[in-house]
């Protein structure tokens, strides 16, 4: 079974981003459920909606509109409708993002392990339980830099890829 028609399926797939591996399924409250636990994580926490293209995603949140200028990148965005990130995709990953829309993605790792950089360094506990992956190679191990839009002035919560003044200077030029 390949990514889309994975998630087609409603399973879950391992998919290279323009930072790290990501562990993705389908947006619903099941696949959220299975990625928290593969992830051991004890209380649930958001997981980023993530789109293949920059229209889809500012449809899905207005607000996004405002950081149209930094997308496709390294950026996971905080609007009223939840974190929204649209990477630099792998065409195979592209594909099979538009395949369903929109995926949940976070880190393939264990909370609070290191990033996986590459397939390998995705924990075989979290591979075996995907119905499919994608190998993109070596990726730049660093996660996406998370900036909150809610307010009248964003807010990095979270430096990762790209420096957090670097952000602001963009955001707000």
């Amino acid at each position: 079974m390949n990514a889309s028609e994975a998630l087609r399926a409603g399973e879950l797939v391992i998919l290279p981003t323009d930072t790290v591996y990501g562990l993705c399924g389908p947006n619903t409250e099941e696949a959220a459920r299975r990625i928290a636990e593969l992830k051991g994580r004890e209380a649930p926490q958001p997981i980023a909606l993530v789109f293949a293209d920059v229209e889809a995603a500012v449809a899905f949140a207005p607000g996004l509109d405002r950081a149209r200028h930094l997308l496709p990148g390294p950026f996971t965005f905080v609007l009223a409708e939840g974190g929204v990130r649209v990477p630099d995709l792998p065409p195979d990953a592209a594909a099979a993002v538009r395949a369903v829309g929109a995926v949940l993605a976070t880190s393939a790792n264990r909370h609070g392990e290191t990033d996986p950089r590459r397939l390998a360094d995705v924990p075989a506990e979290i591979r075996a339980a995907c119905a499919a992956e994608l190998d993109g190679g070596e990726l730049p191990g660093t996660p996406s830099t998370v900036v909150d839009l809610r307010g009248a002035a964003p807010l990095v919560l979270r430096e990762g890829a790209v420096p957090a003044a670097e952000v602001l200077a963009r955001l707000t030029a």
